[in-house]
């Protein structure tokens, strides 16, 4: 039998790991993308299985888009909803992750007060300003990037390139910070510090669910969100990075 894999923390905070467990099963939809299954969780470790990592491949990376697509489309109650067997809030990396107990009226909305508002405020106790993103959340609660197509997907919420394990049975994904959100926020996730094969992703997940006319624009708008996770943990060259995308709207 495999060995498990095991994360310990024994400090962690009340649910940080029951959370992760519960993402990676509501994640876990019929042919969306497989995650690496938990075996066990308590307050301070999780075993999951254990994922032998192989070479991204031009077949791989088709599957991982086509399966995306799917995950994304199982949905979610409402823009902020946390998964399924969980109540309260989440935590992305290391630090918290609000989640909605009720729906908000929009996704612009949602993704201004409880995806960049929180961490403007972190990185303010942290002396860190950033004007021109409040202007964005302004223009979100307005509607301005609202379309009435947009309807509350089961998205990971972390998927940058280390939480994407190519292996020998293709694409698994580990480490959610899973709720419901907008497909977008995914794609522009993956985007953000590259992905071997994403042009191919890509064009696999638009084949099975055409994107939104003008997704490529917003990509920046969705990366906000991870950038200003950065910035409250690292700060650094985060700062500028966030400033210069936050402009662009």
């Amino acid at each position: 039998m495999t060995t498990p894999f095991v994360k310990s923390r024994p400090d962690a905070p009340a649910g940080f790991f029951e959370v992760e467990a519960a993402g990676l099963r509501w994640l876990a939809v019929h042919g969306g993308v497989p995650v690496a299954e938990p075996l066990h969780v308590s307050p301070t470790q999780l075993a999951t299985t254990r994922l032998d990592m192989s070479t991204p491949t031009e077949s791989a990376a088709e599957d991982f888009g086509r399966r995306l697509a799917v995950t994304h489309d199982a949905g979610a109650r409402y823009f902020g909803v946390p998964p399924d067997g969980w109540s309260g809030d989440g935590y992305i990396g290391t630090i918290p992750l609000p989640h909605a107990t009720e729906p908000t009226r929009s996704w612009g909305e949602f993704y201004a007060n409880l995806r960049l508002r929180p961490y403007l405020r972190a990185a303010h106790d942290q002396g860190i300003h950033l004007d021109p993103i409040e202007r964005v959340c302004i223009r979100l609660e307005a509607g301005e990037y609202d379309d009435p197509s947009d309807e509350p997907c089961r998205i990971h919420g972390d998927l940058w390139s280390g939480n994407v394990l190519w292996t020998p049975d293709g694409v698994h994904l580990i480490d959610p910070a899973a709720h419901g959100g907008h497909r977008e926020t995914d794609l522009a996730m993956l985007a953000l510090f590259g992905l071997p094969r994403l042009d191919r992703i890509l064009r696999a997940y638009d084949e099975v669910h055409p994107l939104r006319d003008g997704w490529q624009e917003r990509i920046e708008l969705h990366q906000l969100y991870p950038l200003l996770v950065h910035v409250v943990l690292f700060g650094g060259g985060y700062v500028a990075q966030a400033i210069e995308a936050a402009r662009r709207y």
